[in-house]
């Protein structure tokens, strides 16, 4: 059973992470996990608090060299704005901003200061998450399974991807600071992300995350928890600010006829192949050999320096947001939070298919069952 949790907030000293149930004889490299956190705080668009951190992971435990033991797995991500705030007298927030989880968590837990619901709720705690989904990239890595993320859309303004290769795309994301394959949308993108950033607004879009070279048979029909879609989405939706979430271009397909829909099968060895894949490499709850393809909506950051219309919880009274620093888009953010997501419920389900508490055997068995 592979599993974690988080802990830590966002102006604490660190965020901390135990994975369990990593099989032994792993490679985990402090200079792979810490390139993905990079790529997280990177981004046109990203406030002031990224100019303060410069992410890195340390291992306390799990690790004999960079090899797993077997044991779980704990990591560590200090907070360089701690120092900022530790000795500083901030007073109590009073006043939610409409789409956070101020409101509703204050309520919840029964906490007066707003600022104890964001310090854990902020998207400061998917640092954590994107860490563990590194390491366990690195796992399905070594059974040949490949992963990446880009964005198709940023405040409206659409990237044309029609033709072009899922391999091709997450490779000129890469090197997209907007994480866009379509450098033309992309100078798009910046400019809507700077006219937002004048006006005092913020943005949000559209991401794809993609894994490739997935085995047959990840998931299960059998019980509702166990499909492999509703395990994405669920991990997915987990995403401060994602709201939404489809497997292939499952909205799109609303407006089609069936035969316009499934992907027919042809004639080939070992498996029939497909010439489409419209039902993004899962069908009936089972990854199906095709690229899984899961697209989320990202929604505007709710802190914006515009302020917002609220009610000042300490006097009743009507009020205006105080603007907290924060980004004005994080939406190729997101993408790297989701690809950490997808690879965690990718592995976790590999593990239940093929079982091994060592790699070797885990890759013997996978590559067995790709004969």
């Amino acid at each position: 059973m592979l599993r974690f949790l988080t802990a830590g907030e966002s102006h604490g000293p660190c965020l901390t992470a135990i994975i369990e149930g990593l099989p032994a004889g792993l490679a985990v490299r402090a200079d792979e996990v810490n390139g993905a956190l990079s790529r997280r705080q990177a981004g046109y668009g990203r406030g002031g608090r990224q100019a303060i951190e410069r992410d890195q992971v340390r291992f306390t435990g799990g690790l004999d060299g960079e090899w797993t033991t077997g044991a779980p797995l704990a990591l560590v991500i200090d907070n360089r704005d701690w120092e900022n705030w530790r000795e500083r007298a901030v007073p109590a927030w009073t006043r939610p901003r409409p789409g956070h989880a101020d409101w509703a968590g204050s309520v919840k837990y029964g906490l007066s200061d707003l600022r104890q619901v964001a310090e854990r709720a902020s998207a400061r705690e998917t640092a954590a998450r994107v860490a563990v989904g590194a390491v366990v990239a690195s796992l399905l890595a070594a059974v040949g399974v490949r992963l990446g993320s880009y964005v198709e859309a940023i405040g409206g303004e659409q990237a044309a991807l029609a033709g072009m290769p899922l391999a091709e795309r997450l490779a000129l994301a890469l090197a997209s600071d907007v994480s866009c394959p379509d450098e033309q949308a992309a100078a798009r993108m910046r400019a809507r992300i700077d006219q937002a950033r004048a006006e005092g607004d913020s943005l949000g879009g559209r991401v794809a995350l993609v894994g490739l070279d997935v085995p047959v048979g990840l998931g299960s029909y059998v019980q509702w928890d166990r499909r492999l879609d509703a395990r994405i989405a669920a991990a997915i939706v987990s995403i401060p600010a994602v709201k939404g979430v489809e497997i292939g271009p499952a909205f799109a397909n609303t407006d089609l006829p069936g035969t316009l829909v499934h992907d027919a099968f042809y004639p080939a060895s070992p498996y029939p192949e497909r010439q489409t894949n419209r039902a993004g490499g899962i069908e009936g709850g089972v990854s199906n050999g095709q690229p899984i393809v899961v697209r989320a909506a990202v929604k505007p950051i709710p802190t914006t320096v515009t302020p917002q219309n609220s009610v000042d919880l300490a006097t009743g009274q009507a009020a205006v947001t105080e603007y907290q620093r924060s980004d004005v888009c994080a939406v190729p953010a997101a993408a790297v939070v989701g690809e950490a997501m997808l690879a965690w419920v990718l592995a976790e389900a590999l593990l239940e298919r093929y079982g091994g508490d060592d790699l070797a055997t885990l890759q013997r068995r996978v590559a067995d069952d790709r004969a």
